[in-house]
């Protein structure tokens, strides 16, 4: 399994997970034409995307989708809600699950987790290599982490993470108060230390990448988000990294560590 964030923040996001000859995006949320170019970036072909799983309604998840199924013929999944939410998504050919369900899309099974955040149905989503076992999880847009997300990201190879704000720069920043509000509320966006608490509570050994996405470009520093999960992950199993996707460029591959891998694909092949 490879992992790509597109690009990440306000202004759009798209991570694309590749496993053999099936690749599949979690989000589409840039024009068509930067979508083209950020998996040119990646050495991927358009066409060869199989379809993109959309966690929520905003224009910054879901902008290119259907712009993207109808030229490369993308297939789209989303919830009800945001199917709902998004005018362009109201009569596209859109399969629809509940929150909570698990999708199977080539060579990945995609597990979605309902999240709390200001959208009608937004999830998260944990994709499982079937080749290998191999876990990545992708978990932004949501106010505070509930069991059920924890639960879902734990044993994960590759996580990817909001670490939207630092809390003494949203207050301190250029928002009016009823929005810093709506971003430091449950349903809103992680802060830094919640980013640190979610990555510290699901570290183990075999974790090699902590991804940090979605940063407020004026409630933010990079360095200091990174800085903060670090920290978090100071006392834990944790020996990978700690990477931040920016917002104008692709970041990645990211991968499992090698041993796990071939562990995992072990464990299948005893399995079957």
């Amino acid at each position: 399994m490879k992992l790509w964030v597109l690009g990440s923040g306000s202004k759009g996001n798209a991570v694309l997970l590749e496993c053999g000859q099936s690749r599949v995006l979690v989000d589409a949320g840039f024009p068509i034409r930067d979508l083209a170019g950020r998996l040119a970036a990646a050495g991927v072909a358009p066409q060869s995307v199989e379809g993109v799983v959309i966690t929520h309604e905003h224009t910054d998840h879901v902008k290119g989708a259907c712009a993207a199924a109808k030229r490369w013929g993308w297939s789209l999944y989303a919830t009800e809600g945001t199917a709902r939410g998004f005018p362009l998504l109201v009569g596209a050919d859109v399969a629809t699950f509940e929150p909570g369900a698990t999708l199977s899309v080539g060579h990945f099974e995609l597990r979605t987790v309902p999240t709390l955040h200001d959208a009608e149905e937004p999830v998260a989503v944990v994709a499982t290599s079937k080749v290998t076992g191999a876990r990545a999880g992708i978990c932004y847009d949501l106010g505070c982490i509930t069991d059920p997300v924890r639960a879902a990201f734990r044993d994960l190879d590759v996580l990817v993470l909001e670490a939207n704000h630092d809390e003494g720069m949203l207050r301190a920043g250029p928002y009016p108060p009823s929005v810093c509000s709506r971003i430091a509320s449950r349903h809103g966006h992680l802060s830094n230390r919640a980013a640190a608490a979610m990555a510290r509570d699901t570290a183990h050994t075999h974790l090699n990448h902590v991804v940090l996405a979605h940063l407020s470009e004026a409630c933010n520093d990079q360095r200091v988000a990174a800085a903060t999960v670090a920290e978090g992950l100071a006392r834990t199993r944790f020996s990978g990294l700690v990477s931040v996707a920016p917002q104008h460029a692709v970041a990645g591959p990211f991968v499992p560590r090698l041993g796990r891998r071939r562990a995992a694909s072990e464990q299948l092949a005893l399995g079957i």
